[in-house]
């Protein structure tokens, strides 16, 4: 069971199209959405988020759907989680949305790294969580005796998740520091960070690029783990191009708090390629979501490059671009639009400060040989009127002009 709130804030149109992106999370989840309810009220209940009339419903609801799962799209406070459960049937479980994003994070998580983040992120939403779970103690036999017990083991586990996740933030702590020794191994090559909405498209943008195979699916959240491969974008300059986790409306702040590390390649890279599902309905908020996430980490969302995907999708003519933005229609699927995608990026690479091009004659000579001991060297061109090089600057700072 899908439920959502609409208020004087949130339209019940916009409500409905939140919940079918809830049933999208369910399904990768693996469930299956039977029945939804949407009440319209000014303002979230407090005690059982939706009206006390509205849980009632609800629970009838539930027995007539054989539902053992009802999942609500906003966040939920503990204390409306444990009135929910007790009101509704004994083997129906009570989640929101930030639960089932963990839950696909927990399924997809692969690597070490994402293992800790993902477990780092539960915790945390457990840890305000534990009255609920360690409610029933009180309820078994009642009286003297059991309240302590109860207690006793509820600041018992409390201490055990205090000091779990301080360990799993020192362990991110250490892959972080590999993190940036990785990234000092590659920053001779400029980098180039994918990001966007779930599922638009990056892991497939990213095989086209760098010409890798990775896990590609319909499906939301189908890549968890970053990867960072190169890739030459034209006239010989080559870089590093890293795939990040999606994002999704209504990301928990604890979940963001945790891929910090694995989104910082974002906030890292010199060039932004912000992917958005241009067929998608609801592209623009998709579009507003990501630049939300980006300002978040400090990255100016003026600054990207800003990629219309799945074009081949489209018949009725493309969505509106942005105002005064970089903006470049493709399908990463076929192909179309990425020689101009790559002639941007290379755009952007090449006027980012400490990027300059030394040219030679074709001959060569002293100066070049110099040029190419002494300077961190990007690109190679060569061509009839000479030798092209596009240098970094140890410095940080571009000598004279292009």
């Amino acid at each position: 069971m899908l439920v959502g709130v609409a208020t004087g804030k949130v339209a019940r149109p916009t409500v409905e199209a939140h919940l079918d992106e809830l049933a999208q999370l369910v399904e990768t989840a693996g469930g299956d959405a039977v029945a939804r309810m949407v009440q319209e009220r000014k303002s979230p209940d407090p005690t059982f988020f939706i009206g006390k009339g509205k849980v009632d419903e609800l629970a009838s609801l539930v027995n007539a759907n054989g539902a053992k799962l009802v999942v609500f799209d906003d966040d939920l406070s503990p204390a409306q989680a444990r009135h929910l459960d007790e009101a509704l049937p004994g083997d129906v479980k009570v989640l929101d949305r930030a639960g089932v994003i963990l839950d696909i994070f927990a399924l997809r998580a692969r690597t070490r790294e994402a293992q800790t983040q993902v477990e780092l992120a539960q915790l945390s939403y457990l840890l305000s969580r534990l009255t609920r779970r360690w409610a029933h103690l009180s309820r078994q036999a009642g009286g003297i005796g059991t309240r302590g017990v109860g207690e006793t083991q509820l600041e018992s586990d409390r201490r055990i998740i205090r000091r779990r996740i301080a360990a799993l933030r020192e362990r991110l702590e250490g892959i972080e520091r590999e993190r940036a020794v990785q990234r000092k191994r590659r920053s001779l090559l400029p980098g180039v960070a994918l990001v966007g909405y779930t599922n638009a498209g990056k892991s497939t943008l990213f095989e086209r690029l760098t010409g890798t195979q990775t896990l590609v699916e319909d499906r939301l959240f189908a890549t968890l783990d970053p990867r960072t491969r190169r890739a030459e974008i034209g006239d010989g300059l080559v870089v590093t191009v890293a795939d990040t986790v999606g994002f999704i409306r209504k990301l928990p702040h604890h979940l963001v708090a945790s891929f910090r590390a694995t989104l910082a390649e974002a906030a890292l890279a010199q060039v932004v390629v912000h992917l958005v599902d241009a067929s998608h309905a609801d592209w623009s908020d998709h579009l507003d979501v990501g630049e939300e996430v980006l300002e978040s980490l400090g990255v100016d969302p003026k600054s990207c490059v800003i990629a219309l995907n799945k074009i081949d999708r489209i018949e009725d003519g493309l969505p509106p671009a942005p105002p005064d933005r970089t903006v470049v229609a493709i399908s990463a699927l076929t192909g179309q639009g990425l020689d101009r995608l790559r002639s941007e990026v290379r755009s952007a690479v090449l006027s980012e400060p400490g990027i300059e091009v030394l040219r030679f004659p074709a001959a060569g000579g002293e100066e070049l040989q110099r040029a190419l001991q002494e300077e961190t060297v990007v690109a190679r061109r060569f061509s009839e009127a000479g030798i092209e090089l596009v240098v970094r600057r140890r410095d940080g700072k571009a000598e004279g002009g292009r």
